[in-house]
């Protein structure tokens, strides 16, 4: 909730339009009917898109597309490793995963280093390119840099199980929407780089953004129902709306629910001013 009411105030504040998207590619974690509870929550709380709802499922051929565009400029290319390829690569060079984070592929498959090598493919990469800083700003976070082919490596693009993966869907659903500011948590600020670096190679615009505060666990963790998060309580959509402004760092509001929005509508004008649009790269 904290982010979307981040983002709706967000779009509220400086005259936009507020979409919603329900992110659904990695179709076997979806649980039957959660779209519709989410969507049945948010309006609950006077949340509702301005737009049709975009289910990601539904646009695999845009994501097939964008794929073909990127293999045919030699920025996309089939890849034969398991994870437990991957490992193996890393250790024969003496390195190790982190923990708690994903291995770094070692480029095992890139085009200059052999390909395939007579392997089926399993996946689809990005071919990241040289090792270089990719700097970027958030509108609450501020400058931010990663090099994307020394932190993470050629990411996956289309998994082996033949999902799309998030980073080509939002890049492409993005530039579809004409999306030109993007709030969200700040657990997706990592991958933002990535998603950076697909623009340019699409040659798509890239968006403004905003990453908000988490919610934690006593753990430390991003607040989830693995370690403690409970239900939404929507039989009082103020005190839900409450909780998540004071995560935002809002002031708590009384009354009814539209008129609490519209002073939150004003407190979020003053918090963060608009933000000009990015161009093309």
């Amino acid at each position: 909730m904290v982010a979307a009411l981040a983002s709706w105030l967000d779009a509220r504040a400086h005259g936009g339009a507020w979409l919603v998207r329900i992110e659904d590619v990695d179709t076997p974690r979806c649980v039957p009917g959660a779209d519709r509870l989410i969507l049945d929550q948010l309006a609950r709380c006077g949340l509702v898109s301005d737009e049709s709802v975009c289910w990601q499922s539904q646009h695999g051929t845009r994501y097939q597309q964008a794929l073909d565009t990127l293999a045919a400029t030699g920025r996309a290319y089939p890849c034969a490793c398991s994870r437990k390829d991957i490992e193996a690569a890393l250790l024969a060079q003496g390195l190790q995963r982190e923990r708690h984070h994903a291995a770094v592929y070692p480029g095992t498959c890139r085009p200059e280093n052999g390909g395939l090598r007579g392997r089926s493919a399993r996946a689809w990469r990005f071919h990241v390119g040289a090792p270089a800083p990719l700097a970027w700003t958030d509108r609450r976070l501020g400058t931010q840099t990663q090099d994307v082919a020394s932190d993470v490596g050629d990411f996956v693009l289309r998994r082996a199980d033949g999902l799309w993966a998030y980073q080509l869907a939002v890049v492409v659903d993005d530039a579809a929407q004409g999306i030109t500011h993007v709030v969200r948590g700040e657990d997706l600020a990592d991958n933002t780089p990535r998603q950076i670096a697909l623009q340019r190679a699409l040659g798509l615009p890239t968006p403004v953004y905003l990453h908000t505060p988490l919610v934690c666990g006593a753990n430390g963790e991003k607040l989830s129902k693995q370690n403690g998060a409970r239900a939404l309580d929507l039989n009082d959509p103020l005190a839900t709306l409450n909780a998540a402004a004071q995560a935002l760092g809002l002031p708590t509001q009384t009354g009814q629910v539209p008129e609490a929005l519209a002073r939150w509508v004003e407190a979020w004008r003053l918090k963060y001013p608009p933000a000009p649009v990015s161009t093309l790269p």
